[in-house]
C-alpha cells in the first residue's frame, strides 16, 4: 500500500504514532510497546519505508502484532508450544561419517552443558532420528525459565525457536550466550556440511539467507523487548 503518513513519533508509554494517530494491530488493538527501545526500533521500522509501506519487510512491526494479539493473555499455551522446541535439534546426532559426528559434538555439546548449568536442564541425546522423550525435570526446568518473560519475549524465543529448530539456541540468543549470527550457523551445521561435501544449491541458500534475517529481527526484537537500546540503522526518514 502507498505511504499515508509523514511523521513517526513514540510517546512516554511506548506507543507509536503516524501523523499523531496510533498504530493499530490487526485486532484494532493499540500498539504499546513495553519498553522504549522497543518502540523506537519499531518506529524506524516505519520510518525507514519509501513511497510504498511493505509489510513484509517489518518484522518487528509484525512480532509484536503477535505478541499483542495471539501471546498476552495465552502465555501459558505459547510456553507450551515454545517447549515442542526441546525435542531438541541439537539432542539427535549423526552415527557418520566421523567427521561430521566431530563437528556435532564441537559445536553442539557445549551448548547443552550451558543450558544445563544455566537452567538445571540436562537434555538426553541419541544418535538417529527416534523420538527423545525429554526428562520430565529438565522440562519443568526450562517451563520455569520461560514462565519469567512477558508475551514480548516469548513472542520472539518461540519465533526463534522456530526458525533454528532449537529451544536452546533460542535461549542462548535470549541470554547473550549466542548471537543470532551464531545460533543460525549451529542450527545448520548439518545443511552446512552437506553443501561442502557436495555443493551449494541457490535457491537453498537464498531460503537461507531469508531465515537467518529473521532471526536477526527476533534477536533484536528480544533485546528491545528487554530494553537494551540498539544504534539507530540508517534508512530514509520522513
Amino acid at each position: 500500500m502507498r505511504r499515508f503518513y509523514k511523521e513517526v513519533s513514540v510517546t512516554d508509554d511506548f506507543r507509536v504514532l503516524l501523523d499523531g494517530k496510533p498504530i493499530k494491530t490487526p485486532l484494532r488493538a493499540t500498539l504499546t510497546l513495553p519498553t522504549r527501545a522497543l518502540a523506537e526500533a519499531i518506529a524506524g521500522e516505519w520510518r525507514r519505508q519509501g513511497d510504498k509501506v511493505q509489510p513484509t519487510t517489518m518484522w518487528l512491526t509484525k512480532l509484536a502484532n503477535t505478541a499483542i494479539d495471539r501471546v498476552a493473555g495465552h502465555e501459558e499455551a505459547v510456553i507450551g508450544g515454545i517447549l515442542a522446541y526441546a525435542n531438541d535439534l541439537l539432542c539427535y546426532r549423526a552415527e557418520a561419517p566421523a567427521d561430521l559426528v566431530a563437528r556435532q559434538n564441537e559445536g553442539w555439546n557445549p551448548l547443552l552443558g550451558w543450558v544445563a548449568e544455566r537452567y538445571g536442564a540436562r537434555l538426553l541425546i541419541r544418535a538417529g532420528i527416534v523420538h527423545i522423550a525429554q526428562p520430565d525435570e529438565a522440562v519443568a526446568a526450562l517451563r520455569g525459565a520461560l514462565a519469567l518473560h512477558d508475551p514480548f519475549v516469548l513472542t520472539a524465543v518461540h519465533a526463534a525457536a522456530m526458525l533454528c529448530g532449537s529451544l536452546v539456541l533460542a535461549l542462548a540468543i535470549l541470554e547473550g550466550r549466542l548471537t543470532a549470527e551464531e545460533a543460525f550457523a549451529a542450527s545448520r551445521l548439518d545443511e552446512e556440511y552437506q553443501a561442502e561435501k557436495w555443493g551449494r544449491d541457490a535457491a537453498a541458500e537464498l531460503r537461507a539467507r531469508t531465515l537467518a534475517a529473521e532471526l536477526d529481527a527476533a534477536a533484536r526484537f528480544m533485546r528491545c523487548a528487554q530494553g537494551q537500546v540498539e544504534t539507530p540503522l540508517p534508512g530514509k526518514q520522513p
